[in-house]
C-alpha cells in the first residue's frame, strides 16, 4: 500500500517536510481554456468589454494568484517566486488559452502556482465578459510541463 505524503501515521492531514530538500531551481507551465460565445469574442477583439482592459487584468489577477496560492490550497508550501507570466492566445476561432508559466528556486515545486495563476486568469476573463454574455465556459486547466526537483522534468502527452 502507497503512503500519501501528506498523511501523518494517524491519518491526518500534515504538510510535507521538506527541510531535507535540496533547493533547485523549478518551472511550472499550466493553461486554462476559455471557450467564449461570439459577442464575447468581438467585444473582446473590438476593445469594448465595459469593464476594460480584459487581458490587463487577468494577467494581473493570475499573477495574484500565484503569489497567493499556499493561502487558497491548505497543504501547500509558501514560496518565493522568481517569476510569474501569464499569456494569452485569442485565434480567430473565439477561444482564449490562457497559459502561466511559474518558477522558483526552492525545495518543492511550482506546479499549484501556476495551476492557480491559469484558473484564475481564465476566471477574471470570466467576470471581466459575463455583462455581455454569461455563457463563456472554461475548460481543460492542466499543468504542460515542470522541471526541477527529485522527480526531473515532466511533460503532458496530447
Amino acid at each position: 500500500m502507497n503512503k500519501f505524503s501528506h498523511l501523518d501515521e494517524r491519518g491526518q492531514a500534515t504538510m510535507v517536510d521538506i527541510s531535507d530538500k535540496s533547493s533547485t531551481k523549478r518551472i511550472a507551465i499550466a493553461e486554462s481554456l476559455v471557450v467564449l460565445p461570439a459577442p464575447v469574442s468581438v467585444a473582446i477583439n473590438n476593445n469594448d468589454v465595459p469593464k476594460g482592459d480584459v487581458f490587463a487584468t487577468a494577467r494581473i489577477a493570475g499573477i495574484q494568484a500565484a503569489k497567493k496560492c499556499a493561502e487558497l490550497i491548505p497543504l501547500c508550501h509558501p514560496l518565493p517566486l522568481s517569476k510569474v507570466s501569464i499569456d494569452f492566445e485569442h485565434p480567430d476561432d473565439g477561444n482564449i488559452l490562457v497559459r502561466a508559466e511559474c518558477s522558483t528556486t526552492g525545495k518543492t515545486g511550482v506546479e499549484m502556482e501556476a495551476l492557480t495563476a491559469a484558473s484564475v486568469a481564465a476566471l477574471t476573463i470570466y467576470d471581466m465578459c459575463k455583462g455581455i454574455d454569461k455563457g463563456m465556459e472554461i475548460r481543460r486547466t492542466r499543468l504542460l510541463s515542470k522541471s526541477g526537483g527529485k522527480s526531473g522534468n515532466w511533460i503532458a502527452g496530447d
